[in-house]
């Protein structure tokens, strides 16, 4: 994350110091890309409605210094729930940065086979809205278009997640595309058009006309996924 991201999260900082006090524990920002807004998890020793309260007040004020509202989190909820988020926490544990506290990931790793299970649940998801909004959107190009390239950063993260279990931490799109091709089978052409979509406005990517690509390599992933042991 680079100073400007970090910069951004400062009013966000500030204002949950002033809010917890001694109650806040830790406070880590993440994410991989510099155009999004800046991402933060807080954990605290208590979260409380007077907080929630406090926090919405102040929100719209982050989000203006280009901060999403931060993910905050009582320390033993958080604990309890690395099983039910594993890809979500693996993306946060793989990218953050300590601004506040101790590591709160210190020592804490997720289960392969939460993660197996996550990652094959969110494929089927995700293919599953890439038909089902197609065709709400009775195909029209403008909603083609626009639905390919939402939906690019979670194949992204599917991705890093699968070549994590493979074994191989990916983390550039040339990385992502060769093992899509060499581990799973996939067309590395196809993956790193929306892998380009998912990290940068590519330009040269015809979003449209990915699209029944785009479906074939998620089918063809979540067939990979399946056939994966825990």
């Amino acid at each position: 994350m680079d100073t400007a991201a970090r910069a951004r999260l400062d009013p966000v900082v500030a204002d949950l110091q002033r809010i917890f006090g001694t109650r806040l524990e830790a406070v880590v920002a993440y994410g991989r890309h510099t155009s999004e807004p800046a991402h933060s998890l807080a954990l605290v020793s208590s979260l409380t409605m007077d907080d929630l309260r406090a926090m919405a007040s102040t929100a719209s004020q982050w989000h203006h210094a280009g901060a999403a509202t931060p993910l905050v989190l009582p320390r033993d909820e958080f604990a309890q729930s690395l099983d039910a988020f594993p890809i979500e926490y693996g993306e946060i544990i793989d990218t953050h940065v300590v601004l506040v506290g101790q590591d709160p990931f210190a020592g804490i790793g997720i289960d392969r086979r939460d993660l197996r299970r996550a990652v094959e649940a969110q494929a089927a998801s995700h293919l599953l809205h890439l038909r089902e909004n197609y065709i709400e959107d009775a195909a029209r190009p403008s909603a083609t278009d626009a639905l390919v390239r939402r939906s690019a950063p979670g194949f992204a993260l599917l991705l890093r997640r699968m070549a994590r279990l493979d074994g191989f931490p990916c983390e550039t799109v040339a990385d992502l595309s060769h093992w899509a091709a060499a581990r799973a089978g996939l067309d590395p052409r196809v993956v790193g058009d929306v892998l380009a979509l998912a990290t940068e406005p590519a330009p040269g990517v015809d979003a449209l006309r990915l699209y029944p690509e785009y479906l074939a390599t998620m089918d063809a992933l979540l067939r990979v996924i399946d056939q994966w042991p825990d």
